[in-house]
């Protein structure tokens, strides 16, 4: 891997950004790459634009920003209609099946709708944990980063009374991605 990009996009309140700085700190301190982390977010923190990107590489990275997304997911109608469309052909777009109607609508992508805010809602009483359902889910999909390194980047970084649920909501994600994969 030369430069990995991923992007996370939703709306505030979502755990957009918090994904995003997961991702990152378990990338950079648990597997040894380089990594960035960068956000945007509306105005109104909750229930506006919310963005969070993430490049990693095992080299230096000159640009701390995605260019273009190898990996896309999107938590919300608005974040899919923003970015789903202007993915490129060969990389990977997730969305969020309970929130993101249609989803095939990209530009060359593979689309994987993922039940995040579902099994958020079922599993956990919380729909905010659909952030780490559905980055359990990409984990496991796209082997960017181990499972084991995305709990301890929990531990360290979420808000100390969420990290019992962030985790189990990790595990979750990863083992829905586990069980409904096709490849052979």
């Amino acid at each position: 891997m030369s430069r990995t990009e991923i992007r996370i996009a939703g709306f505030g309140g979502q755990g957009v950004i918090l994904a995003g700085i997961v991702l990152g700190h378990a990338v950079a301190v648990h597997e040894g790459k380089k990594a960035v982390q960068t956000q945007s977010y509306g105005a109104e923190t909750r229930g506006g634009a919310a963005r969070a990107e993430v490049v990693i590489s095992d080299e230096k990275i000159d640009y701390p920003k995605v260019i273009s997304a190898d990996v896309t997911i999107t938590m919300s109608q608005e974040s899919f209609d923003r970015y789903g469309a202007t993915t490129r052909p060969g990389s990977a777009l997730y969305v969020d099946a309970d929130l993101v109607t249609g989803g095939s609508g990209s530009s060359g992508a593979s689309v994987y709708r993922v039940p995040a805010t579902k099994i958020a809602a079922d599993e956990f009483k919380k729909t905010l944990a659909a952030n780490m359902v559905m980055l359990g889910a990409v984990a496991a999909a796209t082997r960017i980063v181990r499972l084991e390194s995305l709990k301890m980047s929990v531990s360290e970084v979420a808000p100390k009374a969420s990290r019992d649920l962030n985790t189990r909501a990790l595990e979750r994600g990863f083992e829905w991605a586990v069980a409904n994969s096709k490849k052979p």
